[in-house]
């Protein structure tokens, strides 16, 4: 097959950067090649250019768009990943939360993959409710992909997966397959159904008017540039209540941006 022209990767990048956000320098054009060439196969294609002169025909960017996000978004994540932010979460956000609130607490897990983030949220607000009988809340998770939403709401995984999980969560939210020679386990019906799963895009106005008091956003904004970074977190600091907690990756940071949150911990913040 062709290689991919610079003339249709600069296409293609400029497409990416306005409809997702995500910034696609030079330095990828190697590996959009490379991942391109599924859907090229799959839609009978022979160059890049006739996939190029297919996503800008009429109707043809809405028929490829979320086959086109499965292309550039890397589904990285797991169970208790950076496990100081639930420890934190245990510690300190949820006494606080639970204190200040007679609703219950709006948590969203924001670029949630394949559910593993949404799935220990859960694990965590109900070992919380148990030793807090007052304690409600409600647990939205979003991502720009259907196809991994539709991963997330089946929440089967391979066994490897849940080896970081304590075995008491273990015994308790998972369900082994009865299929020994399948290695798989699945999140149980009760914590499934705790987790409300939208398909969202940060370029677009966020669609809920209620403010959250808990945000997850992790590892997700390290695609964008440094603009679109400042105008996402502005739109999550607008919609988190006073006093709420934004939690972010490692690799990420607020540094020099003017918010309207204070540091609690290294990556978490509070709304003032």
């Amino acid at each position: 097959m062709p290689k991919m022209t610079d003339s249709d990767f600069g296409k293609f990048s400029k497409l990416i950067k306005e409809e997702f956000g995500i910034k696609m320098p030079p330095s990828k054009k190697t590996m959009l090649e490379a991942r391109l060439q599924k859907r090229l196969r799959a839609l009978g294609f022979s160059c890049h250019s006739q996939y190029c002169d297919f996503l800008f025909s009429p109707g043809g960017f809405e028929r490829e768009l979320a086959s086109l996000i499965d292309v550039v978004t890397t589904n990285t994540t797991d169970f208790f990943r950076e496990p100081k932010h639930f420890e934190l979460l245990l510690s300190t956000v949820l006494p606080d939360l639970c204190q200040r609130n007679s609703r219950p607490v709006k948590v969203w897990s924001a670029g949630c993959s394949s559910g593993e983030e949404p799935y220990t949220l859960c694990m965590v607000l109900e070992e919380f409710a148990e030793k807090n009988p007052s304690f409600k809340y409600s647990l939205m998770a979003t991502d720009i992909s259907t196809d991994i939403l539709r991963k997330a709401i089946n929440a089967v995984y391979p066994m490897s997966k849940v080896d970081v999980v304590p075995m008491a969560l273990k015994k308790k939210y998972l369900l082994k397959s009865k299929d020994r020679a399948k290695p798989l386990v699945r999140v149980v019906p009760a914590l499934r159904n705790k987790v409300d799963f939208r398909r969202l895009n940060f370029m677009e106005p966020f669609p809920f008017k209620d403010q959250k008091d808990i945000i997850f956003c992790r590892n997700v904004v390290i695609y964008f540039d440094r603009a679109t970074q400042y105008s996402l977190f502005k739109k999550f600091c607008s919609t988190l209540s006073k006093g709420g907690y934004l939690f972010i990756g490692h690799s990420e940071s607020i540094s020099g941006m003017e918010l309207p949150v204070r540091q609690i911990a290294p990556t978490v913040y509070q709304k003032v």
